[in-house]
Order: C-alpha cells, then structure tokens, then sequence
C-alpha cells in the first residue's frame, strides 16, 4: 500500500527514523543473509589509524566504499565486508603522549612504566574505535561493525609474525647498521612513508678544510646542517668533472681554495672577492686519497681508517655551490655508502633523543638542531668560516609529530625489497587500477624506486619483532605461537605485547645462553600490510583463508601509493609471491574552500558531524561523489552539500505528491505491469520510460568504471529535469482528474516507475532517503537494499520520442526566454506560436509533442510552416532560431488571453493560501474575492476553471471578503482581496 510522507525534508529526522528502523529489523543482517549464497567477494577495509575523530576525507572513503559494497551486494554477491582498524604505532603514541604529558622514553620507562604506558595506549585505541564506528554508522555506512579487524588482536599479530618469519626464511628479513631516518622527539627509526616534507629555512655554509700537507690552500666545502660537521669522515668530489685550485683576490686580501672549476665564479662572489687566478686544474678522481685538516678534533670515539679526513669519489656529487661535498658517514644515506665503499667507521656522537653524547664533548648533552649557530661561531673563530648565508630548502619531518628528522646510524631490521622488486612490478601490471595511471606511472615508479624497507621501531605500543637473538649471534624468528611454548615464560593465552613478550626466553642451540627478544616493535605500515590475510586469522586459522582468499577490491587515498598499497604489495609478494588484491581505486582528498588541507591551525576545518546536522548524511554522500571524479581533489564548499540536498528534496517533493495522490486513489502498484498499462500509455508516458532506461545504464556504467560522479550526475539529471521539471509536470492534470481511467493509471503506473527505479539506483549513494521513498512506494522487501540491481531494458529506450520532447524542451526554453525580452508573463498564454523546421522530418518530430509544447509554454495556438514559410498577416513577428529551425511568437494580447491570464494568477494566489492554511489536498473550500469590476468579469468568464483548479465549493465577489484567512495581493499592480475558508466534506 502507497504511505504518504511527510511534508518536509528534514534529512536528520528521516535518517534517524530510518537507522532505528534498520536496526530494530536486524535490515543490514538479513540483508546479507540473503546473498550469503552469491558469489564470495572479498573487499578488503583499509584500517583508518584510530586517535579522533572521522574527518571529511575518511568520511569520503567510508562513503565510496559503501557505495561499492551495496551496489556488489545487489548484483548478488556475497561480500565479505569486515571493517578495520589500524590501533598500534606512533600514531596512537604521540596522543597518549600528550593526554599523560610524558615527552620521552625516559621518562616511559623510569615513570610511567612500559606496561602502563601500553596499557593506556590500548584503552586509548578500543574508546576511539567505538566513536568512530559511531560515527561510520551515522554517515550510513554497513559493514560488519560488531566483528571488525583490529591489528591490536593476539590473532593479528600471530599472522603479522608469520609474514615476518617467511621473510626471513626466504632470506628477506635481516639487520644492518646503516643509516637511517630517525625521529628524535619519538626516538625511532621511521620508513620514507612516515615522512612529511615541507620547506624550512637553514643554514648554508661554506667552511674551509686546510690541506695536509699545504696549509694555506683549503677544500672549500658547503654544507646545511653544521651540526655534522664533528663527524666529518671524508670528502667527496665527483670522480670526472674538473677542480681547480684558485686563488681568490679582493680588498680583504686574497686565498687559494680547491672547488669544482664551474663553480668558481659563483664562489668567488659568495666569498666577497673581485677576482679569481686558476692556478691549478685535476680531475676529481685524482683528487682522492688527498688529507686535510678536519674543523674539529674528535678523539678516539671516532675510528681512524686509511681513508680518514681523505678526498673519496662519488657520483651524486653536483654541479652546485663549491661542488666539494663534506662526507659524514654517520648521518647521511649517501655518505655511509661512499663511506663503505672506503673502508670508513661511520661515527655518530648523537643519542636517541638527538643530542650529543661525550663522543663529542663540546657540545654534550646539546640537541642537534639548537647547536648550528654554535658551530658556525667555532668556524669563524677558528678561521675556517669562508661564507654563511641561509637557503629554504625541502625538509623531512616526523608523520605524527611533525619534528625535523635526522639521519642517524643504528642497527635495524629491514626487508629486502629490491630483491623482490621484478615480482611486484610485474603483479602492479597484473592488477587493475582506478584511474589507469595510478599503477601504471604512480605505484609503478614507487616500486622501480624501492629500497630495503626498514620494519624495526625503537618504541612501545605496536607488534614486537619476533626476533630472539643469543650474544653468540644465533637468532630465532617465531612465526607462531605455538612456537612459544618451546621456550621459558610463555603461558598460553597471554598478552604477546611488550613488555610481557619481553620476559619470553629460549635456549640458545648453540652455546646454551638465553636468548632474548630484540626489544623492538614493528613498523605500524607491516601491521595494515598484512591486513588480506591477519584479518583472516591465517595461517592460524586456514578455512576462512580457503573460502574468501585473495581480496578482489581495495580502496584507499592517493597517498597511499607509498603507504598501504605499496606495504601490501610487498608484503603479499614476500608471503604469497602476488599482490594481495586483484583491483585497486584511489581517491582524491577533502581540502578546504581554497585547496588547502584541512588543519585546526588554519581553522579551516569542516566535520563530517556538522554538515550532517544541517543537511543530513545522504546529502554529504551525494556531494562529495558528484562534485569530481573520486580520484581528484575536492575543495570542499559549503554550498555543495546544500546543493546536492536540494536534489534530494526535489525527490522527495516528487514521492510527496505521488503517494498523495495514489493513496488517495488507492493505486496499488502490485495490480499492474508494463503489459497491462502500454496501450494506454501517451507518448510522454513512453518518453518517461525511454529516459528511466537510460538512467539505469548511466548509472550502472558509472559504478561499473567507478566513475562515480557519473553517477551522481545521471541521477541529478534524471531528477531534476526529466522527473521533476518535465515528467511531474506532464502528468499533474491526469492526476487531478477525479475518475479512475485507464489514463490516469498508467500516468501513475510510469511516474511510481520511475520512483523506484530512482529509489534503487540512489540506494548505494543515499542509503536512508531511498530507503524512505521505497517504503512508501509500497516496495516488497524488507529494505530497498534487498532489491535486485535493476538492468536496462534499452529495447524500451525510443530515440525518436526523446529527440522529439529534447525539441519541445529546447523550444519552450526559448520561448520562456523570448517572453522575458518583450515583459510577457508568464501565467498569461500566448495566443501562437509558428514552427518552421529545417525540414518537414523537424516539424513532424515537434508535431508529436505539440499538445505538451502548448501545455508547457502556456500557448494558446501551435501551427507549422513549411521550409521557407512565413506567417500571413503578422509582419511584426520576427524569426527566432531554435536547435533545428526556427519559431515565430505571436505577443498579441486579445480580451481573451487577458481573462485567462488574470484567472491563473487568482489560482496562484488561493493555491499558496491553501498551502499556508495546510489543507489537505483534496479537501474543498469557500473562496471570497474583492476587486475591480472589470476583473471581477473576467474572473466569471473562468469561473468553473479557477473552481475546479482550486477546489472551490463556491466562489463569492464581495467588497468585504470574509474567510479562516484573508489576505491582499498585488497582481499586476491591481490589488485584490482574497478570503478562503475550509469546506469539511
């Protein structure tokens, strides 16, 4: 049975009606029991980090991935649709940090303790998972919200450690002292992936290094972090340009320094000389083995090799500032190779809080970045400074923390991705990606790029490394738990989180020692990159492995390129030898108005939260789908989720009036078909019909490409013009028509047609208002989302019928347009309009909606000219051009089109008082009117006409209008009074 709806929009009442109703159902589980036995597909939830709350840009990928879940589960599928939760790591950390107000590991270890600390973390995690679910529901997103994936799960973890002990067996996992990138404020190491850059102003210097053995002629070096420079090892020159020795000359005097010949000019300025002299030319390669003094004495904490305070060789070396490179294998990527390459100790005086340790004792105790202005001032005084300046350059920071990183040498754990690298190219090939140069360049040139990735964190809260090491050098890898019990201190069932995995022990097979754990955690990035199997339980658990194994569809932010796409590739192949996903889809992210990230700073941050309150959930879906294609950015406006309600309202206004007038007809739509209706369908029945086809193929190609504002355009289309503005308005007058025909049904057959096959394509994009309208609409299942994915018939698509009404369209725009120009109103008809195609097939195309262009256009007379034809007897009627001719306009007002005209401006007028009165649309009223004569004769001439339109019992021409309300109106620059009065039946 048709149910009317309420009157108004107000999306947060209807989403909230709906989502208790959903729940009180049990809909979201009864609507995957019924495909529990589709077709599997796995869809695998990327883990948002749990530490606050959802933001625009989570909400959108809540929002695409729902979208992509319903529309799969009404093509039939059985989708596994587990969400997850990334609740380890320094994301966690850093905020439990600050709601206790620790600020380093000492103070973890000495004060708090590592147990609480990671007890505090762990509740940190599960309260922030429950708001966001909370809010995942609010947006109306369906997924297995009581059984999510949380990498903080002993089960996880076991898988996690699995994955690390295939990497070792198959000679991947390893550790090395190099150097890396390290977070002092964290007092980790962390992976290019955890790494933010943005400009930062430094020191640029270039310092002298004297010759060994000819102490008035110096290397002139340039460096932007003096910090090094007491761990300067070596100097670099490239093997194959061309240095000279130069003697610089000026006012202050003159000295000779060794620079790449090509930079001569440019140092000469920067040192504040006139002139330069080449004294002496070598290549760079016979430059090495050359000594120097170095700026700082170090004393036996620095090891001393052949190649110590030497010139080395090395091809990085450029073609900028003194082209000499000051070398410090302790704190540079490029450096320890060089350094490597001959034989040099790396020496790093620096501790995990980046600050100097006694190896240094000058600056001990100093953090690293605050000493820069220190040294330069040793330089100078010292003679050695020949040039200080400051540069802007591209800087690392922390991912959480946002400190400058520096690079430090430590031993770590890395796995060897390069020898994997040819595997995972050829399986980003293998997969299919949206849009097409996600993989194909993006993802492509990440991995072309790979180097070992470094999973060993100095930190707390995250999976431990499994990794046992005896002080002879054995070491174990566990890959499960099972394995634990073979050693001391395990018991099972326990917490294997730090610190009580700690306390595990085993025999060492080959001195007898203990072996203890190595007290690092994993990268928070292996934790999600193991996600396809670890939230399967494998290989713990294989059946569920069995049945759903490997993930078909995976959809994340661009910058996941390097973040989760690239640790599952790697992963995946390092386990599997595949990609753990068959399909990948980026999207863009939410910034603000201008293009800028959302930040509290900027305070330009917009929350999902308020943007529902307003308009409502389905309108945030909506916007956020149709305002671009899903992988580019979106500046978010405010006006746009107000924007995308309006359609929806449009919708509802549409349902609103069906379900009024069907429910009042008792129209059941269970009675009818196609079948029964098309011989008493009109043409624009058939239009209707033709159009609706289109939308579904529109809007099923759309998802199908995953082009989904597509979608969101096809649908707003769909409602806005051809239901709303065209359709609705084609079939009114067979609505209001108070017998039961064969005409009116079928008017009412196609326009409830056309709301459900609205209701089912909005589904996966506007979950709840779809969900209302289907319900109304007397749907048979339990909930829209039940329904089959509709098909589209194009045989019942009819191009001609579409071209036709796409001319009457065209047409009554013009004409609307024509009468704006002349002052012509609108509710006044137009006595004639005259169609001269450019060929009779255009007039006949016309001549098949003329009654709808007449209705439409409010036009009185419609007539046709042959090509060349002109209108007899109306010289001042001038051609117009249409889209595939031209129409003549006759303005001519006759007494008759006068009294039409002012009787559909007093219709206007009862109609919006009968609607601020809140009558019931069928219910009958007493009209009383005051106004000038010769209106009040017109108005008679029309009585029976603004009587039946109106619902008027009666109709009263009085000087003193009486009524439940009364009210004057200007028409026209005429004032007239109106009483109405409510006539119960």
């Amino acid at each position: 049975m048709i149910k009317q709806i309420q009157g108004n929009y107000s999306a947060p009442k209807v989403e909230k009606e709906v989502q208790e109703e959903w729940a009180s159902e049990h809909a979201y589980e009864k609507t995957k029991q019924l495909r529990e036995n589709g077709p599997r597909f796995y869809f695998l939830d990327g883990p948002p980090y749990t530490t606050g709350s959802i933001h625009l840009g989570t909400a959108m990928n809540k929002t695409v991935k729902d979208i992509l879940i319903r529309y799969w589960r009404m093509n039939g599928y059985n989708v596994r649709d587990q969400p997850g939760f990334d609740m380890h790591g320094l994301p966690i950390e850093v905020q439990v940090e600050k709601k206790i107000g620790v600020h380093s590991k000492k103070q973890i270890e000495e004060e708090i303790g590592i147990d609480n600390f990671v007890k505090t973390c762990q509740d940190f995690a599960k309260g922030l998972h429950a708001s966001m679910t909370d809010a995942f529901k609010q947006l109306g997103v369906w997924m297995d919200w009581d059984h999510p994936y949380q990498t903080l799960k002993l089960d996880y973890m076991e898988s996690a450690w699995w994955t690390a002990k295939r990497a070792y067996e198959r000679g991947l996992l390893k550790d090395s002292s190099r150097v890396v990138t390290w977070c002092p404020r964290c007092e980790t190491a962390l992976a290019e992936a955890e790494i933010d850059y943005w400009d930062e102003t430094d020191p640029s210097v270039m310092v002298r290094f004297p010759l060994k053995d000819e102490k008035d002629v110096s290397l002139l070096i340039w460096t932007t972090t003096p910090w090094t420079l007491p761990s300067n090892m070596a100097v670099a020159v490239h093997p194959d340009e061309t240095y000279a020795k130069v003697r610089m000359s000026g006012e202050k005097g003159s000295e000779d320094v060794i620079v790449m010949k090509f930079q001569a000019e440019f140092v000469m300025q920067k040192g504040g000389y006139d002139s330069f002299e080449i004294l002496e030319e070598k290549v760079g390669k016979d430059l090495v083995g050359t000594a120097y003094i170095p700026p700082f004495e170090i004393g036996d904490g620095l090891k001393r090799t052949e190649y110590t305070y030497k010139v080395v060789d090395a091809a990085y070396v450029e073609k900028d500032n003194t082209g000499l490179v000051h070398t410090a294998p302790g704190f540079g990527p490029d450096d320890f190779e060089t350094g490597k390459r001959y034989g040099l100790v790396p020496f790093c005086p620096v501790d995990e809080s980046g600050r100097f340790t006694g190896d240094f004792p000058m600056m001990a105790g100093k953090k690293v970045k605050t000493i820069n202005e220190d040294i330069i001032k040793h330089l100078e005084e010292n003679g050695l400074l020949y040039n200080t300046s400051k540069v802007k350059h591209r800087y690392g920071h922390c991912w959480r923390c946002k400190t400058p990183i520096i690079y430090r040498n430590t031993r770590q754990w890395f796995i060897d991705v390069p020898k994997v690298k040819d595997t995972m190219l050829k399986e980003v090939d293998r997969v299919k990606w949206t849009p097409d140069w996600a993989g194909a360049a993006r993802e492509k040139n990440w991995v072309d790029g790979a180097r070992d990735w470094c999973v060993s964190r100095q930190r707390y809260w995250g999976i431990p490394l499994p990794v046992w090491e005896c002080e002879c050098g054995e070491k174990k890898v566990v890959g499960q738990y099972s394995e634990l019990e073979e050693g001391e201190g395990y018991t099972k069932g326990m917490d294997t989180h730090r610190p009580w995995i700690d306390k595990v022990t085993f025999k060492c097979p080959k001195c007898g020692k203990d072996m203890h754990r190595i007290p690092d955690v994993m990268d928070v990035w292996f934790d999600s990159g193991v996600a396809a199997w670890a939230d399967l339980g494998y290989p713990a658990k294989k059946d569920e492995f069995e049945k759903w194994w490997p993930p078909k569809f995976i959809v994340e932010a661009q910058d996941q390129t390097r973040g989760w796409f690239y640790t599952q590739l790697a992963s995946g192949v390092v386990s599997f030898d595949r990609a753990p996903y068959d399909e990948v889809m980026m999207h863009g992210w939410m910034l603000d108005s201008k293009g800028r990230k959302m930040s509290k700073s900027l305070g330009n941050v917009v929350t999902p939260e308020e943007v529902i309150a307003e308009y409502g959930a389905d309108a945030l879906r909506y916007y956020m789908i149709m305002v671009n294609a899903p992988w580019e950015d979106t500046a978010f406006q405010k006006t746009g989720p107000k924007d995308a309600w309006k359609v929806l309202n449009t919708l509802w206004n549409v349902v609103n009036f069906a379900a009024m007038y069907m429910s009042l007809d008792k129209y059941e739509p269970s009675e009818h078909t196609l079948e029964s209706v098309k011989a008493d369908m009109r043409d624009e029945d058939l239009w209707m019909l033709s159009r609706t086809e289109k939308m579904k193929k529109a809007v099923t190609d759309g998802i199908e490409s995953r082009e989904l504002q597509k979608v969101a355009r096809a649908l707003t289309d769909y409602i806005m013009e051809d239901l709303s503005r065209w359709y609705l308005h084609l079939i009114r007058d067979r609505s209001w028509d108070e017998e039961s025909t064969a005409d009116k049904t079928a008017s009412y057959y196609m326009l409830h047609r056309a709301i459900m096959s609205t209701a089912v394509a909005l589904a996966p994009i506007c979950p709840h208002i779809s969900e209302k309208v289907y319900r109304a609409m007397d749907g048979e299942k339990l909930s829209v989302h039940m329904e089959d994915w509709q098909k589209a018939d194009m045989s019942l698509v009819n191009e001609d019928l579409e071209h036709s009404m796409h001319l009457i369209q065209n047409i009554i725009e013009i004409v609307a347009t024509e009468r704006g120009k002349m002052g012509s109103k609108l509710r006044w008809p137009l006595k004639a309009i005259y169609i001269r195609g450019k060929d009779a097939k255009v007039n006949a195309a016309v001549k098949v909606f003329d009654e709808v262009l007449a209705q439409q256009g409010n036009i009185k007379s419609v007539d046709y000219l042959p090509e060349g034809g002109e209108v007899i007897g109306k010289d001042d009627v001038e051609p117009v051009p249409f889209d595939e001719g031209e129409i003549f306009i006759d303005f001519e007002i006759t007494p008759e089109i006068e009294a039409e005209g002012y009787a559909r401006e007093l219709i206007r007028r009862i109609q919006q008082m009968r609607k601020d009165m809140k009558l019931n649309v069928d219910e009958y009223i007493n009209v009383d009117v005051k106004a000038e004569p010769h209106l009040v004769d017109l108005f008679k001439t029309w009585q029976d006409h603004i009587s039946a339109e109106v619902r008027a019992k009666q109709i009263e021409y009085t000087d003193e209008p009486a009524g439940d309300s009364v009210k004057d109106w200007d028409i026209t620059g005429k004032n007239i009074t109106i009483g109405v009065t409510s006539s119960k039946i």
